[in-house]
Order: structure tokens, then sequence, then C-alpha cells
């Protein structure tokens, strides 16, 4: 099925309605849309065709949203790379996409040159893109064809990139907008990295919507409680860890009468912060999401926002979810619908696994309580949520071992009143071996992204296994003397 470009409807519909504010600077869908076409054509002439794919090493701004907007114009999908990832573990991703084109802000040129040496043929082009041709644009998207790759780490440690068809983002901006409404005079706030499904989803929910979003090139907690007590904003997206900083910068300070939602993501928040923010009348919403399912999955119904509700409320409406327990208590969370990913680009082993009988396995443990509520226990046995920032202790893991000193490595998160989590690493060393933590995180971080490097570091004389061998991440000592 093909669709008018939705950003072509939208300006067609509301040009001169504002569409994106960026410091100083304010573009209406029209101007938007003069953009996009502008860095569509740039994306054709550097040989961007129909099914293509465009990497974007390209930090929050007007250009972001412009080329994300662009592609669809080419009929092509986008690649966004998180710009905190070292070259060698871009040059994975790049290689692992295999994209048309390479596309980077200017100031990450040099970024983008290091992670490319073993990529001649790939084309890189910096923004601002445009070009003369006069040819005529693709009006229309096929529904079907991949509109976002977004890679994930997997237990593996190897990133996979979750292949997101222009559907699966559809339907996953009209599932957010049914849940939480689309009230006149609403305006998102953007301030999570738009290289994330989260931040992803708000350029193409409110493109779809007609809302202008406020666009913030990093999190800043002080810039974010000024932003709110504007009056304009009435949604922000954020995580657990931006929430509690936000508060703290705000101190006893009222949350503004104009914010009707804050859309907390990114793992289990703790009970005693939606507290704190409920009684400083911040309406949480808590949500349940996965970059598998295009991002929201399940999310608190904004009549509840207020109250002392913990869970993360109930499925989007084009969303099925049930738990895979015969005994009808805790089990595995399985989620079906039309925002689920096409599946994990060119592995089909690893997509098999995760979807199936057309249900995707989360991996993740929860409960449903008697409401219909999602409880979630356990997000994914294995993996950290430190700052908003997934990190998968194998990738660690497999960073450490890399080092002629480390005999074994676990890597598992410890509590963090900041980050809501630290990454903290068990290393066995070899016989007659000698190394310092110091030693050990300056070696991670010339292979993996700053903030997937051990905070501490413990040093043990064994790793608890089980009889097959496998590790027992629960198992680890809770309190050894970091070394």
């Amino acid at each position: 099925m093909k669709q008018r470009v939705w950003l072509a409807a939208r300006a067609a519909l509301t040009p001169d309605a504002p569409a994106l504010r960026f410091g100083a600077e304010t573009w209406s869908f029209a101007e938007l849309e003069r953009r996009a076409r502008a860095a569509a054509r740039g994306l054709r002439a550097l040989g961007v065709t129909e099914g293509g794919l465009v990497a974007a090493l390209v930090p929050n701004g007007p250009d972001f949203a412009a080329l994300v907007h662009a592609t669809q114009f080419c009929g092509a999908g986008i690649a966004p790379l998180n710009l905190r990832l070292t070259p060698r573990e871009l040059a994975f991703q790049l290689a692992d996409a295999r994209p048309s084109v390479f596309v980077h802000a200017p100031e990450l040129e040099s970024l983008a040159r290091a992670a490319t040496p073993e990529l001649p043929e790939l084309r890189r082009a910096a923004t601002p893109l445009a070009s003369d041709d006069p040819a005529p644009l693709r009006e229309h998207v096929d529904l079907s064809h991949t509109g976002s790759v977004v890679y994930t780490s997997g237990t593996t440690g190897a990133p996979k990139g979750a292949e997101l068809a222009h559907s699966a983002l559809l339907w996953s901006a009209i599932g957010s907008a049914f849940h939480l409404g689309n009230a006149p005079g609403d305006r998102w706030l953007a301030c999570l990295p738009l290289q994330h499904v989260g931040g992803l989803s708000i350029l193409y929910r409110s493109t779809l919507c007609g809302t202008p979003v406020t666009l913030h090139e990093r999190f800043d907690p002080a810039r974010v409680s000024e932003e709110l007590d504007r009056g304009e904003v009435t949604l922000v997206s954020l995580v657990a860890n931006m929430l509690e900083r936000v508060l703290d910068a705000r101190g006893d300070r009222r949350a503004p009468e104009s914010l009707r939602c804050v859309l907390l993501g990114g793992g289990p928040a703790p009970s005693d912060l939606l507290r704190r923010a409920r009684a400083l009348g911040f309406p949480v919403a808590t949500t349940y999401g996965l970059t598998e399912a295009a991002s929201q999955v399940a999310t608190l119904s904004l009549d509840r926002a207020r109250t002392d509700c913990d869970a993360v409320g109930r499925p989007l409406f084009c969303t099925e979810l049930r738990i895979d327990s015969p005994a009808g208590g805790p089990g595995e969370i399985l989620v079906r619908g039309p925002t689920l990913m096409k599946g994990y680009l060119r592995r089909s082993e690893d997509t098999a696994r995760a979807l199936r009988g057309g249900w995707l396995h989360t991996g993740d443990v929860g409960v449903l309580d008697p409401s219909g509520d999602l409880r979630v226990l356990d997000r994914r046995s294995d993996l950290i949520v430190s700052g908003g920032e997934n990190v998968y202790p194998a990738e660690v893991e497999a960073a450490l071992r890399e080092h002629p000193a480390v005999g074994d490595a676990a890597v598992a998160g410890e509590a963090d009143p900041r980050f809501g989590a630290r990454v903290s690493a068990w290393i066995v060393l070899r016989p007659e071996s000698l190394v310092s933590a110091a030693d050990l995180t300056a070696f991670c971080r010339e292979r993996i992204a700053g903030y997937k490097v051990p905070r501490v570091v413990h040093f043990v004389s064994a790793l608890p296994r089980s009889e097959s061998g496998k590790l027992l991440r629960r198992a680890l000592p809770s309190a050894p003397s970091p070394g």
C-alpha cells in the first residue's frame, strides 16, 4: 500500500503552522518541507534510490529532522547512528547496514572519517544537503518498505539493526496519539537523542498530528526546566534519570499547568521518583517500549498519570500483549501488532528467535494485574539501563576480554542514585598478570562508547557459573572490594 509522503500531506494541510523550534529559529511545516525536499535532491544526487538506506551521524537539530523526511521523498530509509559511539563501533554498524550514503554533520567530519577507513566505496556527505536537480521526487511512500533501521545491542554483544517499516512507524504514531490524545496547542519537547527510537518517534508523531516540536541539541536539566516554565510545552519525553535531574534543578517548584504529560520510558521508574514528581504536579505517564516495536508498547493513561500508580499501563490500541506464563503469574512479555519490526537486518536466526508465531518475544519479565495494567518486573535479565542508555553486558565483557591480562570477565549493573544503574565489572586476572582498574577502563574507552565503560571494577578469584559453564550474573558478589 502506498501513501502520500507524510510531510507533504501535512504541509499541504497546515503550511503555516509551526513545525520546529530550535533556539531562536522556527520552521513552519511548509519550510520544513522545502528543506526536506532540498535534502532529498541532495541524497538523490549522491545515488540514493528507492529501497536504499541513509546512515546519519547528525546531532539533534533541524538538519536531522529535514533528513528524516528527505528519505521518504527518496523512497529510502534512515539509519540514525549514536553520536557517542567510537569509530570502531560506528564502523561495525556502517559495514552491517550497508547504506547507500553516510551523511554526517560538518563538525563530526573527523569521527566520520575515522569510522570509514575500511569502507572506501561508501559515499560520505556533510549536512545540509542540497541539489539543483529538477527531476521530480517521490510523492508517495510504500508502507511495506523500510523506513528506519535503529540499532540495538543484543545479548550476544553484537548490535543488531531493528528494521522498521513505514507502516510500523505510522501505527506507532497513531497508537500513541490515540492513547495520549492530541489537544489543541500541543507542543512536544524533544531533548532525548533523536537517534534513539523514543526521540525519532517524536518527529514522525508530530508530523502526522500537526503538533510543533521544540528541539534541544542535548539534555540540560536547567534548560528543560526553563522550557517547561515558558508555558508552551505540553508534552515531554524523558527517562527516569532525566526526570530526577529536572526535579533537582527545580527544587520545590511545581509543574506548570500547561504541562499535560511527561512520557517516562527507558526502564522501570523508581516508586519514590514517581511519588516525588506527582506530588509536585507532574503528570507522569510511565511507558514500556522497545526499539523492536517502534517505541511504545504499553502506556499509562493520562487520567492516571497524577495518581500513585506504578504500573506502565495498558497496551496501545493497535497492540496486543500477553504474558507467557501457564500459571497466570509473572512470565515473559510477548507483543503482537502492526508496530513490530520486520526483523533484524540480515540476521535471520536472531529474527526467528525474536519473532515466533507472530509474537515478539521480548525477554522481559512482567505480569498483568487484575485491571489489565502491565507491570514490568525485570527489564531483560542482562540489560543495564544507565542514564537512559542501554548497555548489554556481553558487549562490554567482549571488550574487556581483549586485554591480555584478563582471564575472565562479568559485567552487571549496580544501583546508582544518579544514573539509575552503573556499569560494573568483575574481573579474573590471568596467572601472574597485573593490571589496574584505571588501565582496564582506559582500554575499554578505546573500544566502546563512554557510557558502556565500567564505572567500577572488582577483582575476584573466580566467577559464579553453572555446571554447564553459564555465567550466573545474579550470583555475582554484591559488594566485593574494588580494584
